[in-house]
């Protein structure tokens, strides 16, 4: 269903207060929060105690739902976008991955988000020796970074959000490199939500209402132009967080068909794409 600029905008409004909140270290029902710790639910994804640990305190919200910094195979000296940064959890870990001679720009669109991770940033380099991440207020769908200037764009639970998906990819086309690619860990749906859950503004910033079905998010990464497309659905964060009684999971299983799980619904997508190189270029 088209939505209006108007609706898109009350959207953006929701998703920017519940996120808010969160910088202020309140979580509940209403955002992507587990029930469970921040931790539990980053090792639950497939980070490892270790990069977790010399974290900045706070940049870790339990706001994953995978490790898009391990699905894009960081390489020394590359610039990475982070869309939807947060405290600055991936993009830490991320600035870790690249090195010096790298760069990490992780934008969002909540300032009590932007404070927080330039807060955080003292604590990085502090802990790792590293002036190579910096943090910009904007939206995802109207980046502020130049065209062709990065080489890998990554995101955590943060696409579904957007109300307005056709025009990140658009964005992240634009800013990409040349034969450079995409590592999003995102939410999607294997087929569509109840009546009742699509309207709940708790599911919306939770991460559930405002994901795509799978092969409607391949259909608008390959309209941007993007290739080597790879969605891979990883079940086992749902489990996690219906195992660890989530309050917004536990609530939206109320208004499910009787006899289905959330697990039938929804999953956690990994995203895998590239930019085709430049012609007559083989790398």
């Amino acid at each position: 269903m088209n939505t209006t600029l108007e609706e898109h905008e009350q959207m953006r409004d929701a998703v920017r207060e519940g996120y808010a909140q969160i910088a202020h270290g309140s979580c509940g029902a209403s955002s992507c929060c587990g029930s469970g710790s921040a931790e539990q639910i980053a090792q639950a994804v497939g980070y490892n105690a270790a990069e977790l640990a010399t974290l900045p305190e706070g940049a870790n919200m339990g706001l994953s739902c995978g490790n898009p910094t391990i699905i894009a195979s960081l390489a020394l000296g590359e610039t990475v976008l982070d869309l939807g940064s947060g405290g600055g959890f991936d993009a830490f870990i991320a600035g870790k991955r690249v090195g010096a001679s790298g760069h990490v720009i992780g934008v969002d669109m909540t300032p009590e988000m932007i404070r927080k991770a330039r807060a955080n940033t003292g604590t990085y380099r502090n802990n790792t020796g590293l002036n190579n991440v910096e943090f910009r207020l904007g939206e995802i769908e109207h980046l502020p970074v130049a065209d062709k200037s990065v080489d890998v764009v990554i995101s955590n639970c943060v696409l579904n959000l957007s109300p307005d998906k056709r025009q990140v990819w658009s964005e992240i086309t634009r800013v990409l490199r040349p034969g450079g690619r995409v590592a999003i860990s995102d939410i999607a749906l294997l087929k569509p939500l109840p009546k009742q859950i699509k309207g709940m503004v708790t599911a919306l910033i939770g991460c559930i209402a405002g994901a795509l079905l799978v092969e409607e998010t391949r259909e608008i990464i390959e309209a941007s132009g993007l290739t080597e497309i790879g969605l891979t659905p990883k079940p086992s964060y749902i489990k996690t967080l219906v195992d660890l009684n989530d309050p917004l999971y536990i609530e939206m299983a109320k208004h499910l068909p009787q006899g289905e799980s959330i697990s039938n619904f929804v999953t956690s997508l990994d995203i895998s794409a590239r930019k085709m190189p430049a012609k007559g270029c083989c790398s």
